[in-house]
């Protein structure tokens, strides 16, 4: 086994469990969620120690145009194409003693990857798809929130190739997309499906690894996401990347099993206000995350079910304390929307933008109110 094949299949550094946590019941009642930036060791061997095959070649062939119909030949011509084009710019990244992968932006060495994939870490070892040795590299910037994070290579490669990111806003349910990362540690792997549903608001939590991150417009794909696979590509047959795969939905009733073909990926428009932001200032200025400017805590109704958000700090000049709201009232509803716990209220505001105008329904001593707000920034 040459020194490739020994970095790719041989002993893998200790690496954390995935998070596990209540996947947005907007999206799939009893579900749950694991972001994918680490793999165990353990579970490679299950797999045997064969090689990793060579990338096929592509085909000379112009893609059809978008609806033509495509013979089998023709739509294998275009997988082969994609990946030729696009795997050279998808990285592993190794943070610590966990392995994720990221997407190349620029010349300059500056990669986009998960803030659950960095983790704590602030150096890190990065592998290019046609890369033999690690390259070094420094964290720019996390943003825990969206959960992003953008690495620079101390020295980047010359012919570094930066990937490009199609509009996420355009894309649309049966789009066959390709995943690139390192599921399992599995350097330049790729997997297939197709677009399942978009704008899903998805709930990582934030126990063994998760950043806690409440995402709105998630694109939901078949392909499949595997541990190590966070921080990838997924991609469009025209070759650009629509978002970041992220998050993979575990069954309960298959205990520690994901449920097949539930993955999550990070929306592109998402990832190029968010990275772009970071390349540019070295930190986000401008979240785009609407925020009411409270603390809450859930707090329990009869027979002891959520029932509602209680505030514990409404900040003087912020979106709830300008429309009335203080400490000690509880949050019943927004904009129609019921809440029960803190994290209802958090997906509920996943899908707002600051300055939109919502009703914020409250009781206090037990009396109903109602309350129109102007919702403020994270």
């Amino acid at each position: 086994m040459d020194a490739r094949d020994s970095r790719v299949f041989g002993p893998l550094p200790r690496v954390c469990r995935p998070a596990r946590s209540s996947l947005s019941r907007r999206v799939f009642r009893g579900a749950r969620l694991l972001p994918v930036g680490a793999a165990l060791g353990a579970v490679i061997l299950l797999g045997g120690c064969s090689p990793v095959p060579e990338r096929a070649a592509a085909g000379s062939a112009r893609a059809p145009e978008a609806g033509v119909p495509r013979s089998s030949d023709q739509l294998q011509r275009d997988y082969q194409r994609v990946i030729k084009d696009v795997l050279p710019s998808v990285v592993q990244i190794r943070a610590g003693d966990s392995l994720g992968s990221g997407i190349v932006l620029d010349g300059k060495g500056h990669v986009v990857t998960n803030a659950h994939v960095v983790g704590d870490e602030t150096t890190f070892k990065v592998t290019t798809a046609t890369g033999e040795q690690e390259l070094s590299a420094k964290l720019v910037s996390s943003y825990p929130p969206q959960d992003l994070a953008v690495v620079r290579l101390d020295e980047p490669p010359e012919g570094l190739k930066a990937a490009r990111f199609g509009d996420s806003r355009k894309v649309a349910m049966g789009q066959i997309v390709l995943a690139m990362g390192s599921p399992l540690g599995l350097a330049s792997s790729v997997t297939q499906g197709i677009v399942s549903a978009t704008g899903r608001t998805v709930s990582e939590g934030s126990s063994g690894g998760g950043t806690g991150a409440t995402i709105a417009n998630m694109v939901q794909t078949s392909a499949a996401i595997n541990p190590g696979n966070s921080g990838g590509a997924l991609v469009d047959l025209d070759g650009k990347v629509i978002g970041i795969p992220t998050l993979a939905a575990t069954d309960p009733e298959l205990g520690s099993g994901t449920a097949p073909g539930i993955g999550f990926a990070i929306p592109s428009a998402t990832v190029r206000t968010i990275a772009g932001q970071i390349v540019r200032n070295g930190k986000v200025t401008d979240s785009g995350r609407a925020a009411l400017g409270i603390t809450g805590r859930t707090v329990l109704g009869a027979g002891f079910s959520p029932s509602g958000v209680a505030v514990v700090t409404a900040r003087e000049g912020g979106a709830a304390h300008k429309a009335g709201i203080r400490a000690g009232d509880i949050l019943t509803a927004l904009d129609g929307t019921k809440l029960t716990t803190i994290e209802s209220l958090t997906e509920a505001l996943a899908a707002d933008r600051p300055g939109q105008r919502v009703e914020v329904a409250y009781t206090r001593d037990g009396e109903p109110h109602r309350a129109r707000v102007t919702l403020g920034e994270t």
